[in-house]
């Protein structure tokens, strides 16, 4: 082949132009060709050759995929330093990305996106997809609700795809890209991810009205968010040349972990669990947003199973006999009490309270999806609507009080009634009388009050401030009087509370 090492070239021959054939004037010797110069062997020199072969794993593929501009500063090199000095810190992290970095890493090269975004989770929640912040960011890519539900993540009593591994995923990618589109940076890209557009946008504004720089460097920050493209690097850093830092990543095949599987019907995940002969634990590893004991197929139509045990389900479950699910859910009719709840569907109020996560003291309010056991009463799978927008909303119990009211000369059941905060027509019911009927000075009524309990202990808790304060001068610590507050706050917090 041409251009070969150690291959001569071909001899060259020279075709003459028009010009040259025409015949020349006449007295004119025609000069001759100039001698041809021997020909001689070269070593051709060759662009570097790309391997065609498989990566040896993730880790191999992820290196070739690296597209995105290194930073390199202080920064960088504090954080390569932190990582680093944790070695356990990143044994762990690594190794929990072991079930999901597969997928990831398909994604981001599908969608031919730089590699480094697929290290994002060990920034933003070292690969725990059950991860929450401070601020209410979720799963292993950290959305906040209201963005997790821009990019069309469920969130409702019965399940939070922010978890979800799937699901997660492409909104994540989908934000990325969006972003990327927006400041065509990938740096910035990645401060908006963390910072949010808006903040990212002003910022920019801002230095381009000072006539400054508006690059990743350049912009005005939190530390937070200044530290961000550090992390990723140096973590890219450090996967890039593990030997340098003294890291040792742990194996992880360029092969799927999981695989997904779809449902038609509603079913138990400790059925899954028994099924597919794996733990429930390492189950709700794989499918994080699925919080109950039970898929709800409507909402949830898939489950992620290791590879090898999905053909086990697969095949176990076409053997099946008996029931799928024994829990479904029930829409509360009208507000009542747990302990009511759980008298309607047959449990008792402490588990109807642990499976649904409720607080103690507190009433269901009408519309509220509560998680039961099947019954005759109860036993069709979840609907659509019920799966995809569950809702749970509490209110503190109401307190009940009973006692006994004296009559006075001239009262009468109207003027009673407003002087005790109830009505006429209950108190004449709760006496067997007629709201018309006429009393007599010193006759005793019942009298029923209602409060509510985050009253109750606000009144109480005022109460004993006021003591507290009338017995300063005789010693009593303030310290008192601060604890008499705390449950009056905390009691305040719950009222109306509405559980995501």
């Amino acid at each position: 082949m041409a251009g070969c090492a150690g291959v001569s070239a071909p001899r060259q021959t020279t075709t003459p132009s028009p010009a040259e054939t025409r015949s020349t004037a006449p007295g004119v010797t025609q000069a001759a060709h100039p001698p041809l110069s021997a020909i001689v062997s070269e070593q051709a020199s060759l662009p570097p050759v790309v391997t065609l072969s498989a990566p040896e794993d993730i880790w191999d593929r992820i290196r070739r995929g690296f597209a995105m501009a290194d930073l390199q500063n202080d920064l960088v090199r504090d954080r390569e330093q932190w990582y680093a000095s944790r070695p356990d810190y990143m044994q762990r992290m690594t190794e929990r990305s072991n079930r999901y970095l597969f997928h990831i890493v398909e994604e981001v090269e599908r969608r031919n996106l730089p590699m480094e975004l697929a290290l994002l989770p060990f920034i933003e929640s070292a690969f725990n997809p059950q991860a929450v912040s401070s601020a209410r960011a979720a799963g292993m890519w950290q959305f906040m609700p209201a963005t997790g539900q821009s990019f069309d993540l469920k969130q409702n009593a019965f399940r939070d795809d922010r978890r979800d591994v799937l699901a997660s995923t492409r909104a994540a990618l989908d934000y990325l890209e969006q972003l990327h589109r927006r400041f065509g940076d990938w740096h910035l890209a990645l401060a908006a991810y963390n910072w949010g557009q808006g903040n990212v946008n002003r910022a920019i504004t801002r230095n381009q009205r000072e006539g400054r720089p508006t690059g990743y460097t350049d912009i005005d920050m939190p530390l937070e968010t200044r530290m961000y493209v550090p992390k990723l690097q140096a973590v890219k850093n450090i996967l890039a040349r593990p030997e340098a830092f003294n890291a040792q990543l742990p194996r992880i095949g360029n092969h799927p972990y999981f695989d997904t599987l779809t449902l038609s019907r509603d079913i138990d995940v400790a059925l899954i669990a028994s099924l597919a002969d794996v733990s429930e634990k390492d189950f709700r590893a794989l499918n994080p947003s699925i919080t109950q004991p039970i898929v709800m197929a409507a909402g949830t139509p898939y489950i992620l199973l290791p590879w090898d045990n999905a053909n086990i389900f697969e095949r176990r479950l076409a053997d099946h006999k008996g029931p799928l699910a024994s829990w479904t859910a029930w829409v509360v009719p009208s507000t009542m009490t747990a302990a009511q709840a759980a008298s309607r569907v047959g449990m008792s109020e402490s588990e109807l309270l642990r499976v649904n996560n409720i607080p103690p003291r507190m009433q269901v309010r009408a519309g509220s999806s509560l998680l039961v056991p099947r019954s005759d009463q109860h036993n069709r799978d979840v609907s659509e609507f019920v799966a995809d927008n569950a809702r749970l909303s509490l209110q503190p119990e109401i307190i009940v009080r009973r006692g006994t009211v004296i009559v006075r000369r001239g009262d009468t059941l109207g003027s009673l009634a407003a002087r005790h905060g109830v009505s006429a027509s209950n108190l004449a019911s709760w006496n067997k009388l007629q709201v018309s009927s006429k009393l007599r000075a010193g006759q005793r009524l019942s009298l029923v009050q209602t409060q509510r309990a985050s009253a109750v202990v606000a009144t109480s808790a005022k109460k004993t401030i006021k003591n507290d304060t009338q017995a300063k001068g005789k010693g009593v610590k303030r310290s008192t009087q601060k604890a008499a507050i705390k449950p009056a706050r905390a009691a305040s917090k719950s009222k109306g509370k509405t559980a995501r």
